[in-house]
């Protein structure tokens, strides 16, 4: 069942849908995606909105809280296509929520671009109405293995706590299959359940399992928590690996010292330099005009608010339409230039076109330590206790 576009060029408008985590506990991450987002709608109708054809549409994006939970972010893709009539949608933040909310989209055949979504389960239920435009967890898995594997060739044993979620599970599944491969001993894997305040008990059995690696996969919050404990059961371990949250400026600041020499990795630093053929031009002016409406550089959850925002406008303008089908077809050729890297979507509609920085706190700053041609420091071992 698709639904009409008719209305939107009636009106010079192309309105889409976004579900976000305003309040709740993805919260901090929702902000981020909204700042992206407000950047390339800003951007895009102070040129005169998206080309499509000989008309203009200006950009409206309709938001709605679904509180950091999953159910409701399902409703409200619904009221979005149903109710408000959006054309487009950009998924809810996350692999788990967008994996639920893609069964909506593909039953109104309305294309969805996923913002934050990474593992492959989002992507193998043969749908063809979702595009990621991140790489799949094993792009992180990979590398950091092989940078542990070369620059501690003693270091034997790895310990994993995951977040009990479809994308914390995934990627810490990915770098359990990463680290076998390279004859390393996995002595510890637990999940942890979703909203768990007090990771005591699960970092004391961690310790006693005397891992040389140490990896952690979450958000923000789950983060810094367990960074701070880490340090006061005295964990050892002479890499620490925690993904994500490392890469955001707040988790540097809350945990302080704790966060030297901290890895982790990213879809997107300020620190690479793609020119581009979208309404930004290039990354580091992206970069700047983020710098010039927040104050502060961005990360790549607030570059792939814009990023999501650039690709769909393309596939518009391509498409001369916003009929689906013909925005879907545009969607599938791939080969967008963006300020976030070069986006080309596999045939299951996940991105498989760019390498993902590898990033590592050096002096309360991220550094990238992989891939050589953008990296701005060597990777170093060795933790702050």
């Amino acid at each position: 069942m698709a639904v009409s576009v008719t209305a939107s060029l009636a009106q010079d408008k192309l309105t889409i849908g976004a579900p976000l985590p305003i309040t709740g506990a993805l919260a901090p991450e929702g902000a981020k995606l909204k700042q992206g987002y407000e950047l390339w709608q800003e951007k895009v109708n102070a040129a005169g909105g998206v080309k499509v054809g000989n008309s203009r549409l200006k950009v409206d994006i309709r938001y709605y809280d679904y509180q950091s939970q999953t159910p409701r972010a399902i409703q409200l893709a619904e009221k979005l296509i149903t109710d408000d009539k959006v054309d487009f949608l950009f998924s809810p933040f996350g692999s788990g929520a967008a994996k639920a909310v893609s069964a909506v989209s593909e039953k109104y055949g309305v294309p969805m671009l996923a913002s934050s979504a990474s593992s492959v389960e989002v992507f193998d239920q043969g749908y063809k109405n979702i595009f990621g435009i991140y790489t799949d967890n094993s792009t992180f898995s990979e590398p950091i293995a092989e940078l542990v594997k070369t620059k501690l060739p003693n270091a034997k044993r790895v310990a994993i706590l995951a977040r009990n979620d479809l994308y914390p599970l995934s990627l810490a599944n990915e770098f359990e299959k990463s680290a076998r491969k390279r004859g390393f001993e996995v002595v510890y894997f637990e999940k942890y359940a979703i909203g768990t305040l007090d990771h005591a008990s699960a970092l004391t059995q961690l310790r006693a399992a005397k891992p040389d690696w140490v990896i952690v996969t979450g958000y923000i919050n789950d983060l810094i928590t367990i960074r701070k404990q880490a340090s006061d059961l005295k964990v050892g371990g002479e890499v620490f690996t925690l993904i994500n949250g490392p890469a955001y400026q707040e988790w540097i600041k809350a945990v302080g010292p704790l966060a030297e020499n901290v890895t982790t990795a990213s879809w997107f630093h300020p620190v690479v330099k793609y020119q581009s053929e979208d309404v930004f031009g290039s990354s580091r002016n992206f970069v700047e005009l983020f710098k010039q409406k927040y104050g502060s550089e961005p990360d790549f959850t607030q570059a792939s608010g814009a990023a999501v925002g650039v690709v769909l406008q393309t596939a518009i303008e391509r498409a001369g339409s916003t009929d689906h089908g013909k925005v879907r077809a545009e969607l599938q050729k791939g080969g967008f230039k963006t300020f976030f890297g070069p986006i080309t979507f596999s045939k299951i509609g996940i991105a498989d076109s760019y390498v993902p920085p590898v990033l590592q706190i050096q002096n309360g700053k991220v550094e990238v330590v992989f891939p050589a041609e953008i990296s701005t420091a060597p990777f170093r071992t060795g933790q702050r206790r």
